[in-house]
């Protein structure tokens, strides 16, 4: 591949080469979409993969993590439904919680198997690649020249240093989290970003005794301030939380019964040393991308200090001018499913010879939502991004502690911000906790990426009485620190 193509040492030379157009590295969802859409245009091409062939979302992320969820939901639904005059005795058989976890789960990773088993068996090798010195694919005792590699390599939870020898089998990741055959006693949840968050709530709901640690006053990844602030205030009604705490030292020890058990020692928010004791530790502090032993080095691609490839196309994954290309997870840019699946078409059909009749998908809006409940969602630029631009802006807002929907349904907790731009009457972005987040954030993901006026979405019909009348009120506050405001015939709040 360029210049590296021409390279061959003396043990490159001892080897048959096998010589291919395109190499994909990795098999879950960006390199799956990458190698489907580049076998259209050659059919000379393999897919490498170390592991299993599904995907992270299917196996080990969204669905099962969402299958939790939804038992957590109706625990929790049918425990806390007097307010409505309904009261029942809820018992939660957390043996065949996980196994209904485990067996969707698997129903789901089954469909992307079978995909992959009807792809031609000479095209698929499962070992774990190397690129040496010559720029060649070192795989089993195989040896590949690719013209073109993509890499998709994912990424793995990171544990700190050190934690792993110390936490034993004590010690949970997203990874292994759902193969438990019964739910545990009890639980300290590591970090407070989506994945710390989703499975910290879920537990708790299923009569879990979680802890959820974090070290900074921050979840769910939110930077608007407001919004973060009413994040905690509605998730703190059922959530044991230790924000702005430092984790000093985690291990294990036995208990009173003679049990092993696991210990974090922290910081709390005032300075004063706590212990928190009990079966297993949760380690949610963020993935990694796995790029750093695969030798991307000697194809002259150049990492940052954080492993994020430099010179980054970020609609192909392409490196610069060379034929290398850096998808999904593995590029540390935007790790969601939705990205690392545009990211893998995109990369899959640039690679066309000579790059005619590429269909290359440009970058969507930033979405993210993390489904704990309430909902937490971003869409567009953040706040700070905005602050930071310099574009005059406008903050509109709602709340859903006495919207008529979100009361009616005993879901009324959250805040929603739209950021507006002052000289283009349009959404810049939105940040947002509250009842049908997932929703709502949808339809300003549409309106930002078609370029809609907010008088062209006050336009739209909002339908009564529902949750997104909500967003109909924010987007006329933001419509009424306007300039020009928008004149509406109906005033009331949400129409009632």
């Amino acid at each position: 591949m360029n210049n590296l193509s021409e390279k061959s040492s003396d043990r490159s030379s001892s080897k048959v080469i096998r010589e291919v157009d395109v190499a994909v590295i990795g098999a879950g969802t960006a390199g799956q979409n990458a190698f489907r859409q580049a076998s259209t245009t050659t059919e000379n091409i393999v897919i490498i993969n170390d592991g299993f062939w599904t995907t992270v979302c299917a196996t080990v992320g969204c669905m099962p993590s969402k299958l939790l969820i939804a038992a957590a939901g109706r625990a929790h639904d049918a425990k806390y439904s007097d307010q409505f005059g309904i009261h029942a005795d809820v018992r939660i058989d957390g043996k065949q919680v996980m196994a209904r976890v485990q067996s969707e789960r698997d129903r789901f990773a089954s469909f992307v198997t079978e995909q992959v088993e009807g792809w031609p068996a000479d095209k698929k090798i499962s070992g774990r690649a190397h690129i040496n010195k010559d720029g060649l694919i070192e795989v089993n005792d195989e040896l590949i020249k690719a013209n073109k590699i993509i890499v998709a390599t994912g990424s793995s939870p990171f544990i700190p240093d050190g934690w792993a020898d110390k936490l034993g089998k004590t010690l949970l990741t997203s990874d292994n989290v759902f193969e438990l055959p019964d739910l545990p006693v009890s639980m300290a949840v590591i970090g407070a970003g989506s994945v710390g968050l989703e499975l910290a709530q879920a537990f708790t709901r299923l009569g879990v005794a979680v802890t959820l640690f974090n070290r900074a006053n921050r979840v769910g990844g939110l930077q608007d301030e407001d919004i973060n602030n009413k994040a905690i205030d509605c998730l703190g009604s059922d959530l044991t939380m230790h924000l702005n705490s430092e984790i000093e030292n985690v291990g294990t020890q036995t208990d009173e019964n003679q049990d092993l058990a696991a210990f974090v020692n922290y910081k709390d928010k005032d300075g004063r040393s706590r212990q928190w004791q009990g079966e297993y530790v949760l380690v949610a502090t963020g993935r990694r991308n796995n790029i750093e032993q695969l030798g991307i080095e000697n194809l002259s691609v150049e990492l940052d200090d954080k492993n994020r490839p430099k010179d980054l196309d970020k609609n192909t994954g392409q490196i610069g001018n060379l034929e290398v290309y850096i998808i999904g997870d593995a590029n540390a840019n935007i790790p969601l499913l939705h990205v690392a699946s545009d990211e893998g078409f995109s990369a899959g059909s640039a690679i066309c010879k000579d790059n005619t009749d590429a269909n290359v998908r440009l970058p969507a809006i930033p979405l993210s939502i993390v489904f704990c409940e309430p909902q937490i969602a971003n869409v567009g630029m953040s706040l700070p991004e905005i602050k930071e631009s310099g574009l005059e802006y406008v903050v509109g807002n709602v709340s859903f502690d006495n919207q008529g929907r979100s009361r009616v349904m005993g879901v009324n907790c959250g805040l929603l911000h739209i950021y507006g731009c002052k000289k283009t009457d349009k959404i810049l972005g939105a940040s947002m906790v509250g009842p049908d987040a997932e929703y709502i954030t949808h339809i300003l993901a549409v309106a930002i990426t078609n370029d809609m006026c907010i008088k062209a979405l006050l336009d739209t019909p909002f339908y009564h009485p529902t949750i997104l009348e909500g967003l109909r009120t924010a987007l006329r506050d933001v419509q009424d620190k306007m300039a020009i405001p928008y004149q509406s015939y109906d005033t009331q709040q949400d129409g009632f």
